[in-house]
């Protein structure tokens, strides 16, 4: 093992000095030489800390509005220089560069002034050279010299220099290094998307917050979650979110965002086994509830308006795993609250990805996320029976749902319930079939319902089941080259068909 090496001279320049004080006053009290520039050197010399400026060390000025700075071999020969290097040793007392054994540095804003808003000009100014040259040399040379690239780092390098005073180990610096590589590709990674404006010209995507789960999908697999849960959740209690969890939030909260009006869905396996628009909570929660209550145990619970106590004395009945609404009252809280391990989520306004990505063979998919949500202006009838209000009504809401729902897909809708699903099948036959049987099962009347599918039928049987089962109205993309069979037999039957020219497959 490496003997610590000890810190003698410190380059600081940062934009970030909260959490900085006490960092710097246990490097002084150890006898650390301090460099700078600008902002950052005064508020050094105001702790009452010597500190000599750069432009001094360089003999140069800060030119170029500010743009070059540290840009020179007196710093970035004190900071490469390596140690054990005679020929390199023999240059810098030639030139007369100081060793700089620890850099303390921090990137201009440049995601937040992205999404501020502000001008080309002012982003392009917010892309740092110099700081990133510094972060880079400095992990390179981590043998030697320690880098502390964010102030997300200040705390683990206050608690290095508490520990062991202004030496560090070359583990220690090796570990800030792969923090200061992660900085700098993460960084650049914005600049890059900044740039390519949304074209894909090249895959990079980079999140700084990481998310360690119990598991994956299974207890034998490893798994993280990167992205900031936080910006879009508050967990108010319960155990820590799973794999399974997040995949079904992630399909709760895709599904919830097709709807304006007042509705409660349940999922489980990424798919709604129960959803109902009413006018109250605890009818929606009741109505859902209806749609299957044997796969509502242990599911996934959402609804885009408060919970009420009412409510909550409903919900509370069953097993489940998380709950999710943008606010609860004082008094439903109470009832969920009595079941330690659920997870109560409150929702937070936040805008939604519009990418989505799937890694797969020896790469990754990516694909603009299915946004698109009909209205009654996109339904074109088809059909000689038009549809009457209340089936438009229940076929937007059937569509709504069998976008969201695995194909291949069928919906089965009446007055704004669910009343079953066909998930996931082969054939789009066995989809409605196991829709019709599970609706039965469950004592729904299809009789006035409608039927969404999310793909076009390339045959007649779909529609031909549909009618014996009940079904009055039906809503599907169209586009098959027989497309006419299956208008043929809704007129013959007076069951009204409308198109959307849109696909939701979801696989």
């Amino acid at each position: 093992m490496t003997a610590p090496k000890k810190i003698k001279n410190a380059l600081v320049s940062v934009y970030h000095k909260d959490g900085l004080e006490d960092i710097l006053t246990k490097l002084h009290h150890d006898g650390v030489a301090f460099y700078s520039t600008g902002g950052t050197q005064s508020f050094i010399e105001s702790l009452g800390f010597p500190c000599q400026s750069v432009e001094g060390l360089t003999g140069c000025p800060s030119i170029l509005g500010g743009r070059v700075k540290t840009l020179h071999p007196k710093v970035f020969g004190g900071i490469l220089n390596r140690r054990e290097n005679a020929g390199d040793q023999a240059q810098i007392a030639q030139y007369e560069i100081p060793e700089i054994d620890l850099v303390i540095v921090d990137l201009y804003p440049f995601r937040e002034t992205v999404a501020s808003g502000a001008s080309e000009a002012d982003i392009i100014e917010k892309i740092d050279i110099g700081g990133i040259s510094l972060i880079r040399a400095a992990a390179k040379n981590f043998n030697d010299v320690i880098i502390v690239a964010s102030k997300a780092q200040y705390l683990a390098f206050n608690q290095l220099l508490t520990e062991k005073g202004a030496s560090s180990d070359l583990a220690d610096r090796k570990w800030f290094a792969k923090e200061a590589f992660a900085v700098s590709s993460g960084y650049d990674t914005a600049i890059f998307n900044y740039f390519d404006a949304g074209e894909n010209s090249y895959f990079r995507q980079a999140s700084d917050e990481v998310n360690r789960l119990r598991y994956g999908e299974n207890p034998h697999q490893k798994a993280v979650f990167f992205g900031d849960l936080n910006a879009m959740f508050e967990q108010l209690q319960g155990k820590e979110i799973s794999y399974n969890n997040l995949l079904d939030i992630n399909a709760a909260v895709d599904l919830i965002s097709e709807f304006d009006e007042l509705t409660f869905a349940v999922l489980k396996h990424n798919n709604a086994c129960g959803i109902a628009s009413r006018t109250t909570v605890k009818e929606a929660w009741e109505a859902a509830l209806a749609g299957d209550p044997v796969s509502a145990f242990g599911g996934v619970l959402i609804c885009n308006a408060k919970i009420d106590a009412a409510a909550a004395e409903e919900i509370h009945k069953i097993f489940f795993e998380v709950i999710i609404a943008p606010a609860y009252d004082i008094e439903a809280l109470e009832i969920l609250k009595q079941k330690k391990n659920r997870i109560i989520l409150i929702q937070k306004q936040t805008a939604g990805e519009k990418l989505q990505f799937r890694s797969l063979l020896n790469g990754v998919l990516v694909q603009d996320k299915d946004l698109n949500i009909q209205t009654a202006d996109d339904l074109k009838t088809v059909t000689t029976t038009s549809p009457t209000t209340q089936e438009i009504e229940d076929l937007l809401f059937a569509n709504k749902l069998v976008k969201n729902t695995k194909s291949n897909a069928i919906v089965l809708a009446k007055a704004k319930q669910l009343c079953a699903s066909g998930v996931g099948q082969t054939s789009r036959v066995d989809a409605l079939r196991q829709a019709i049987e599970k609706a039965h099962s469950f004592g729904f009347d299809l009789k006035g319902a409608v039927m969404a599918s999310d793909a076009f039928f390339p045959f007649p049987d779909c529609v031909e089941i549909a009618h014996d089962a009940g079904i009055t109205a039906v809503v599907q993309p169209g586009g098959s080259i027989k497309d006419d069979l299956s208008i043929e037999y809704c007129n013959k039957n007076k069951v009204s068909m409308v198109m959307t020219g849109i696909r939701h497959f979801k696989h």
